[in-house]
């Protein structure tokens, strides 16, 4: 018996360090995936439908917005279900997602704050104000996340955790923030639409973080963004979509028709599902490891992930302060990945 507590701790010691490890590691195929995503996320409003929409159409351009958000919503829960399919988590999905008095109630208000705001928001950051906007304007969600994760149900922020989050969205900063400027600049009467864009995009993204963890204390992560993006697909083809056909004159069928029946259109945003769906997996395994506030920050590196692939498409060479910003970026999450696993482990108050 002595023999048996004597070894306790120890093996404690290598279930919260396995923890931290896998993660950190989810985390980082968070900011790889979101990185990537922002090449044909852009690319995709330089396609039909999207392409013919003058900048002073103002309604008709939030509508094509909502479409293209929409679509994108439904090729995720196709990759989502896939993925599922493999696993063999499908039947799970079905059981969960029935239970929404208790569990999967989080999982549609998580959905309305990562949906109708925080993509919607992103591609309206990147429509009417740029890429390199949208980028920045999301840097700040984790501090949203480990704040409303702290006052809801009360997860710790260490000093360290603290400190890491804040180097890594300096980094951010540092990485975007001359483009920013120079974006800022242009002369567009809605740039208000696209800073609207971007706030609603850090704090949605921010909010789901908080919000779906209350759900996934009692359900798998791969069921539970399922779950998530299910109930996306039924807010703005149930609700949304049709009340904006009904009530307004805005060409809501034509813009469907004309996305689908693009070849180049589609392509993106096939490409932009398959880098959010399993963006998303990962960021939802990587809270139940390591809690809101450390998944999301480290998901900030998608900055410099970013910046990678844009570079690989574009074959440009990144300017100086990229490096400065890399080197920021990536030691915030060693600053938090050396905190102790056992502090991690113990991510509430009660």
């Amino acid at each position: 018996m002595q023999y048996t507590a004597s070894r306790l701790p120890a093996a404690l010691h290598r279930h919260y360090a396995r923890n931290q490890r896998w993660g950190f590691m989810w985390a980082l195929w968070t900011a790889i995936l979101w990185g990537a995503w922002y090449v044909p996320g852009t690319a995709l409003w330089y396609e039909t439908p999207y392409a013919d929409i003058g900048e002073h159409q103002l309604a008709l351009r939030l509508a094509a917005t909502s479409v293209m958000t929409w679509i994108h919503a439904i090729a995720v829960f196709i990759f989502l279900l896939v993925w599922n399919l493999v696993l063999g988590k499908v039947r799970d999905y079905g059981r969960t997602i029935v239970r929404f008095r208790k569990i999967s109630k989080w999982y549609a208000l998580a959905s309305l704050c990562g949906g109708p705001m925080a993509i919607f928001g992103s591609y309206m950051a990147m429509g009417f104000v740029g890429p390199v906007f949208a980028a920045v304007s999301s840097l700040f969600y984790p501090v949203i996340g480990a704040v409303v994760a702290r006052l809801w149900y009360r997860e710790k922020i260490s000093g360290r955790t603290a400190l890491g989050m804040a180097i890594i969205m300096m980094g951010g900063l540092v990485v975007y923030g001359p483009g920013l400027f120079t974006e800022v600049g242009a002369d567009n009467s809605q740039l208000w639409l696209g800073y609207l864009g971007g706030v609603m995009s850090a704090i949605g993204w921010g909010t789901e973080g908080a919000v779906a963890a209350r759900a996934m204390d009692v359900t798998d992560p791969d069921v539970g963004i399922h779950c998530r993006f299910t109930f996306e697909i039924l807010f703005w083809g149930a609700l949304i979509l049709p009340a904006l056909a009904l009530f307004t004159s805005l060409p809501i069928m034509g813009l469907l028709h004309d996305t689908l029946t693009n070849p180049a259109a589609l392509l993106w945003i096939t490409l932009a599902s398959a880098c959010h769906a399993y963006c998303y997996t990962a960021f939802y395994k990587s809270f139940s490891l390591i809690g809101v506030g450390r998944g999301e920050a480290v998901g900030n590196l998608y900055a410099v992930f970013a910046l990678i692939f844009i570079a690989m498409f574009t074959l440009q060479m990144p300017p100086w302060y990229f490096l400065l910003g890399l080197v920021l970026t990536v030691g915030g999450s060693f600053v938090m990945f050396s905190e102790s696993a056992e502090s991690v482990a113990k991510l509430r108050d009660h």
